[in-house]
């Protein structure tokens, strides 16, 4: 077993069958792997000295392009429906309409802010969003073996994207799919595009990329990243699935959902901040 699983983050239902798959994928070798990962709280960080880091959302929520007012809004948004969202007493189907009210009346909030374009990146580098400890590695080492990376996110790609963008990982390899703003020809907003992606429908976002998937059907073996039980359904649209290794990070409310995400991830790592536990086991699948 990969030295870096006895790490006391890590917790395994059933380590036999991680070890099982892990050997399986190394040796199908790294040109059948793609990765395909949550970004808020499972690439970027969930606190740092205590404190809690921002979503791509809250990097918009706490920066100077939006109003005193239109922020009190927002956080008022938050203190309902994020109690809502961990709560694990609750299905996920009644969770539902609630996640699409939220998301729709935060993104209606940003469209009444008349946002530039042009502010978003430095919006950004005021922020404290941080990727999680070894995102270099990460995304480095997925980028030298062309190893796709699929980012599925109910946040705000063109934020998102610039965390990215700003941390000098952007590769080639990574694409990102979420919400979009729409610009118009002077560069403030007006809209956001296409479907809504929240929290709970990542996987019919993950089926109407099936084009993408397509291009990938030679990549049979998935390594999964997520931080909620929504994430699990991000691979859905993988044709062709051989082996799919779950990674689950805990970081908040862990005794009450442990048991919940032991049940669903193959590994869960409990309020880890680094990206140590991927780094390793992608290492010993690609066979470095």
């Amino acid at each position: 077993m990969i030295p870096v699983l006895s790490k006391s983050s890590v917790r395994m239902r059933d380590p036999k069958r991680v070890e099982q798959i892990l050997t399986s994928m190394r040796n199908a070798g790294p040109s059948t792997l793609q990765v395909i990962s949550d970004f808020d709280m499972t690439l970027t960080r969930f606190a740092y000295n205590g404190k809690r880091c921002p979503t791509s959302h809250n990097i918009l929520d706490d920066s100077k392009l939006i109003s005193e007012d239109c922020k009190a809004k927002l956080n008022n948004l938050l203190d309902t429906y994020y109690p809502i969202e961990i709560d694990s007493t609750r299905s996920v189907e009644e969770k539902l309409p609630l996640m699409v009210e939220w998301w729709t009346k935060a993104h209606e909030l940003l469209v009444q802010q008349k946002i530039i374009k042009d502010h978003l990146a430095l919006a950004v580098r005021e922020s404290e969003a941080m990727l999680r400890d070894g995102y270099q590695q990460f995304f480095d080492h997925l980028h030298q073996l062309s190893v796709p990376l699929l980012i599925f996110s109910a946040g705000i790609g063109d934020v998102l994207e610039e965390v990215i963008r700003q941390a000098g990982v952007f590769h080639p390899n990574v694409k990102v799919f979420s919400n979009y703003m729409d610009f118009d020809e002077s560069g403030v907003l007006q809209a956001f595009k296409g479907e809504l992606i929240h929290i709970y429908n990542k996987r019919e976002g993950a089926l109407l990329n099936t084009e993408h998937f397509k291009e990938l059907q030679s990549r049979c073996n998935v390594l999964l990243l997520g931080d909620s039980l929504g994430d699990l359904n991000m691979a859905d649209g993988v044709m062709d699935l051989q082996n799919i290794l779950k990674i689950g990070y805990l970081n908040d409310k862990v005794d009450e959902r442990r048991q919940s995400y032991l049940n669903s991830y193959d590994i869960v790592l409990e309020k880890d901040e680094t990206m140590d536990v991927p780094n390793d086991i992608l290492l010993y699948i690609t066979g470095q």
